[in-house]
């Protein structure tokens, strides 16, 4: 029985590396011609010291959320959005989204994640809670039915959460990186387009309430959200199921109309809407609706039998600056713009900047008692240089009944 010659040992490691060079050569052949998402799979298998246990890894992930000051994680993955895309078409194709040309330029980009990261596999979404912990429901409703009141979104009474959110994902980027080596990952946070809320209900963070927002058992829809796509085949939470039920309380308190249908918002009508992301003139027919809302609204939230235990934030940087939930409409209109930079520099209310700040701040103005402070307040700026601002203080002082 003829066997093969004895070898030394350098030729025996000799043939060992020729045939490991031949293996990765042909995987990276085959890499080539498989889809990204597997194709980076591949790459963490080769570079990793062992197989990961996905579960396992999708179960260490939450917890190391939770423990970076999330109150909520869940994973979902990319291969479920195609309703929510045919939905995302219509209600551009309606011209629900105003002026927010963006959401038009992206069009079907914020429903195919492997757009935004070649090789996306799973999103891994996290909730961070914002409601003031001095504030409540109540509270709120005071300052809304205090016409001489500002009344400020409660997500914007602190500093800006899109810095807080993304530092806080990487750092969750970072933990799985220390866990498995390098791997492919993007973090976002309202910051491109992206469906959040259809993610985070995929991943069972919640559902889609009628206003549109995530709703959640034990939070309601007061949180924001960020996410962090991967490379990585996570197992996918359960979605929930709705449990608005029969309840429409959110459509029937939208001081607009903007919920025209259960769970569909025209964003031409909605206060948040017209507050922020308009960059012109009121519509006039919506100039009386917005009351004393000056950035933003929260009427449909308020209202929601969901967010009457809602949880206070536990972050310091949503806690409210300048004393926002009590300030009079008058004291606001009275800042220079050198004091609306340095007061609010950090917070998301400074995005909209000062000639808008002014012009919502007008119209609440015209809302107001009928007062010798608010008519003051007013005449102080109609020779404002700007004439966005002039308009509104006019239409204001106009159906106060005062001489211009």
């Amino acid at each position: 029985m003829n066997q093969d010659s004895p070898q030394s040992a350098p030729q025996r490691q000799g043939r060992r590396l020729v045939g490991q060079e031949a293996a990765c050569g042909v995987i990276i052949i085959l890499g080539y011609l498989l889809p990204r998402g597997i194709r980076y799979l591949v790459m963490i298998l080769m570079h990793s010291k062992h197989s990961p246990d996905w579960k396992a890894l999708a179960t260490d992930i939450k917890r190391w959320g939770l423990d970076l000051g999330f109150a909520a994680v869940g994973i979902a993955s990319t291969t479920n959005l195609g309703k929510a895309e045919a939905g995302l078409l219509a209600w551009l194709d309606a011209g629900c989204h105003g002026e927010m040309d963006y959401m038009a330029r992206h069009g079907v980009k914020r429903a195919r994640p492997d757009e935004l990261l070649p090789g996306t596999l799973s999103v891994i979404t996290a909730r961070l809670d914002y409601w003031p912990a001095t504030s409540d429901a109540a509270a709120a409703l005071d300052n809304l039915a205090d016409g001489e009141r500002a009344y400020v979104s409660r997500y914007a009474l602190g500093r800006d959460y899109h810095k807080l959110l993304r530092t806080r994902l990487r750092k969750l980027a970072r933990r799985i990186e220390d866990e498995i080596g390098g791997y492919v990952h993007r973090v976002f946070s309202d910051s491109a387009p992206v469906l959040e809320v259809e993610l985070a209900a995929q991943s069972g963070l919640g559902w889609r309430g009628k206003h549109s927002l995530l709703l959640s058992r034990e939070a309601g829809s007061t949180f924001f959200l960020g996410e962090l796509f991967t490379a990585l085949p996570l197992p996918s939470d359960t979605a929930l199921a709705d449990h608005c039920g029969n309840c429409t309380a959110c459509i029937a308190a939208c001081p607009t109309g903007a919920i025209v249908a259960p769970y569909r918002v025209d964003a031409r009508r909605c206060i948040s809407y017209l507050t922020i992301e308009l960059h012109g003139s009121i519509p006039l027919e919506f100039r009386p609706l917005i009351g004393n809302r000056v950035y933003g609204c929260d009427d449909c939230q308020l209202c929601c039998p969901w967010n009457g235990a809602a949880p206070r934030t536990r972050e310091e940087d949503f806690a409210v600056r300048h004393g926002l939930d009590q300030a009079r409409l008058s004291e606001l209109f009275a800042w220079s713009e050198v004091e609306f930079e340095q007061k609010m520099a950090g917070s998301a209310i400074h995005r909209i900047g000062y000639e808008r700040w002014l012009r919502n701040i007008a119209v609440g103005l015209g809302n107001a008692p009928v007062t010798p402070e608010a008519i003051k307040a007013l005449r102080s700026r109609q020779e404002d240089r700007s004439a966005l601002v002039r308009e509104h203080v006019a239409w204001a002082l106009a159906r106060h009944g005062a001489s211009l």
